[in-house]
């Protein structure tokens, strides 16, 4: 487990809302010298605390006819490797984009995407369901995202009502 100081807490919240923002603005917000914020993010980079930069994409706004599926599994956990066995086995499949290990009815949450209905549906069936240690899955398709790690996709209309003051 990797010590945190204060400025490295601050400079990943800060990426986290922009990672575009440059080490130049991150010292000025931060009261901190350049240098020192170079050098905080790159111990974060070799550690593999920060492990990408990447963009939040709604996808609703494209013209890309993909499907996003949430599945439940319920699995038998391996002998002496616990759940992560599985959930490497699982994770390695190019469709899945997310795997949680999970408290409560179910045992991982996995995220899988593709073309259409169609595709998520064989690869539950002939790829995850077959898995050993897999007792159950429950299929759960994603109709709309309104919110994506803090960011909130809807296009609200501006109220176009004059102000009144009392």
């Amino acid at each position: 487990m990797t010590q945190v100081n204060e400025l490295k807490l601050r400079i990943m919240d800060l990426l986290k809302e922009d990672a575009r923002r440059t080490p130049s603005l991150l010292a000025t917000m931060l009261g901190a010298t350049e240098e020192e914020v170079k050098s905080a993010i790159q111990e974060l980079e070799d550690e593999h605390v920060i492990v990408k930069y990447a963009a939040v994409v709604n996808w609703d706004k494209v013209d890309d006819e993909k499907v996003t599926a949430l599945i439940e599994v319920q699995i038998t956990p391996e002998r002496g490797r616990g759940f992560e066995g599985i959930a490497e086995r699982i994770y390695l499949y190019p469709q899945v984009k997310s795997v949680y290990l999970m408290s409560g009815a179910y045992d991982l949450l996995v995220e899988v995407e593709g073309r259409n209905l169609r595709e998520v549906a064989n690869f539950v069936s002939e790829k995850l369901s077959p898995i050993d240690s897999v007792l159950s899955t429950k299929t759960n398709f994603t109709l709309k995202k309104y919110k994506q790690d803090g960011i909130i996709f809807e296009d609200k209309e501006e109220d176009k009502r004059l102000k009144i003051s009392p």
